[in-house]
C-alpha cells in the first residue's frame, strides 16, 4: 500500500470510529508508530483529522480535544516516570525558586523531588500542591485563580497577574503539543495564558513532554521553540523530529 492510499484509508477509519490511538493505527496498517505520526501530521495539515493526545479524531470532532486529567494520567505511564526522573537532573541549586506547571508529568516530577534539595516551589496545579504540601524541604506557594475541572489548575487574570510579579530560576512546563513550526500549544485559551506567563516568569524553561506530543499542534500557541530551553522526552521520539528540534536550537534530553 502506497503512503497516499494508507493515509486515505486511515482518515476513513478515523471518521468511522471517531477516535483511534497511534498504536491501534500502527497495528491496523502494519507500520511503525513513527510512520503513523507522520501520516497523521499530513492528514491534519489538509484538514482530514485532528491530532489529540495519543491518537487522532475526525476534524469535525471537538468534544475530545482536551482529555480529562485522570485519562491523561493513565497514558504513557512508564515514559512519564522516566521523564520525571531525568528532569530531576535539571533542578537548579538548593534554595532556588521553581515553577511547576499543571500536568501529569510535572506531577510525577513533584513526587520525586529529592528530600535533601530545598526549593521554593510555585504552582497553579492543585494535584502538584497536594503532593508537596507539608514537606519540610519545600516552601510551597499556590497561585490564585479559578480552578478548571478538566486540569485541576488555577487559571485566569489573577493567576497571570501573580506570575507577572514572579522571577523564578526554572519553570517546568507541560504541553498538549510541540512542533518546530508552531511551537508549544494547548486547546484552552485560559490555560495558554497561564502557561505563557509561566514561561515568561522563568530564567530557564524546561518542557516535559512524552513523544506522543511531538509533532502535535493544538489550537492555541503559548510559546515558540525559541522561548524554551530544554525538552525532556522519552526514547520513542522520532529521530527526524529530534534532529529538527535540535537544529531549531532546543536542547533535547531523552530519558
Amino acid at each position: 500500500m502506497y503512503a497516499e492510499e494508507r493515509q486515505q484509508a486511515m482518515a476513513q477509519l478515523i471518521g468511522q470510529q471517531g477516535r483511534l490511538s497511534v498504536a491501534q493505527l500502527a497495528g491496523t496498517f502494519d507500520v511503525t508508530t513513527e510512520t503513523v505520526r507522520r501520516d497523521l501530521s499530513s492528514l491534519e495539515r489538509i484538514g482530514l483529522v485532528r491530532r489529540v493526545h495519543g491518537g487522532a479524531v475526525p476534524s469535525s470532532s471537538l468534544s475530545v480535544i482536551e482529555s480529562a486529567l485522570g485519562e491523561r494520567d493513565q497514558a504513557n505511564i512508564s515514559a512519564k516516570d522516566a521523564i520525571a526522573t531525568a528532569a530531576v537532573q535539571l533542578l537548579p541549586p538548593p534554595g532556588s525558586v521553581v515553577v511547576l506547571d499543571a500536568g501529569s508529568t510535572t506531577a510525577r516530577l513533584a513526587a520525586v523531588l529529592p528530600r535533601e534539595h530545598r526549593l521554593t516551589v510555585v504552582t497553579h496545579a492543585v494535584p502538584v500542591a497536594a503532593r508537596l504540601a507539608g514537606l519540610p524541604h519545600i516552601e510551597l506557594h499556590l497561585l490564585p485563580g479559578r480552578v478548571r475541572p478538566t486540569t485541576h489548575a488555577a487559571v485566569g487574570t489573577d493567576t497571570v497577574a501573580a506570575l507577572g510579579e514572579l522571577r523564578a530560576d526554572v519553570a517546568f512546563v507541560a504541553t498538549n503539543g510541540l512542533s518546530c513550526g508552531f511551537g508549544l500549544t494547548t486547546p484552552d485559551r485560559d490555560e495558554a495564558a497561564t502557561k505563557r506567563a509561566i514561561v515568561g516568569s522563568a530564567r530557564r524553561t524546561v518542557v516535559l513532554a512524552d513523544s506522543s506530543k511531538i509533532g502535535v499542534e493544538t489550537s492555541i500557541r503559548f510559546a515558540s521553540i525559541d522561548d524554551v530551553d530544554v525538552l525532556v522526552t522519552d526514547a520513542d521520539i522520532d529521530d527526524d523530529d529530534r534532529d529538527a528540534l535540535v537544529k531549531a536550537g532546543l536542547e533535547v534530553v531523552v530519558a
